[in-house]
């Protein structure tokens, strides 16, 4: 088991090299354009960058099967919003590497008539849908954390001002009784509550409202490592899909500096396997 898991965790790696190496050529086809470089170090550029394509999919050959696996344990999570959303997200992944596996077949020449364009917009499509669902699982876990860290704030300044003080009639800390109060009031009316009103919060208000929930997001930003690196991660990546599919066209350097960047935060999580977010 051991073997195995270091033999998949090294393919990873590898994999993530790939893509670094992939995004890293798309940054610097599209820098060499912009200034206007020769056509012959430009077509070299972008053939290395079909080749390092062609690899990446030759190594994903067989996760379509482990992303599956990797639903069917989902399932069995006890929060229903990380149920569905890791194990929706899976099943699109599973489908992505699937078409993927599709694509390769048909760029080496097994599927010589195969309609790539298709293939490709139909794998950008689960792989968005999966983007789309780890986002919601990083919003979810990042407002249950949020709510945590403000139960706990809210205690403590409870427990900090909820210090006992001895009331004693010399130190003028009881109330005075006043002799109205003794009297023969108990037949006057009571006086009507008065009309609440809606109150709207003024711009300072909302203001320091909204500071105090930046400063709560930094907070349990920066105690949970991994939470943090997967919403880069995710952040980055769904520019890719979103350029591709033409819903939010960045341009090639702009998608090449995210798919960098990117890979460069999945190669760290490889690397150091604590900062991986679980599940």
């Amino acid at each position: 088991m051991d073997t195995w898991v270091r033999f998949n965790s090294q393919s990873q790696a590898k994999e993530r090299l790939c893509r670094a190496a992939q995004y890293a050529c798309t940054l610097l086809g599209y820098t060499l354009q912009k200034g206007g470089v020769g056509a012959d170090l430009l077509t070299t550029v972008k053939q290395l960058e079909s080749h390092m394509s062609l690899t990446r999919k030759l190594m994903r050959l067989g996760n379509s099967a482990e992303a599956l696996e990797a639903a069917k344990r989902a399932v069995h999570l006890s929060d229903s919003v990380l149920r569905l959303c890791i194990t929706v997200a899976h099943l699109n992944r599973a489908m992505y590497f699937a078409c993927d596996n599709v694509l390769w077949a048909g760029k080496t020449g097994l599927l010589p008539k195969l309609d790539q364009n298709k293939w490709s917009q139909r794998s950008f499509r689960y792989y968005l849908f999966a983007l789309i669902l780890n986002l919601t699982r990083d919003a979810y876990e990042i407002g249950l954390l949020m709510e945590r860290e403000a139960r706990s704030c809210s205690s403590a300044k409870a427990s900090l001002s909820s210090t006992p003080v001895a009331l004693t009639p010399e130190n003028g800390d009881l109330p005075a009784i006043s002799s109205s109060s003794s009297g023969s009031g108990s037949g006057s009316a009571s006086p009507s509550p008065p009309l609440l009103l809606p109150v709207v919060p003024s711009l300072p208000a909302l203001s320091q409202r909204l500071r105090r929930q930046l400063r709560l997001l930094a907070a349990v930003l920066r105690s949970n490592p991994p939470l943090l690196l997967d919403l880069l991660k995710n952040a980055c990546d769904v520019f890719i899909p979103l350029d591709r599919l033409g819903i939010y066209p960045t341009g090639n350097g702009f998608v090449g500096a995210c798919g960098l960047a990117s890979s460069v935060l999945s190669i760290l999580t490889i690397f150091h396997p604590w900062l991986k977010l679980k599940p």
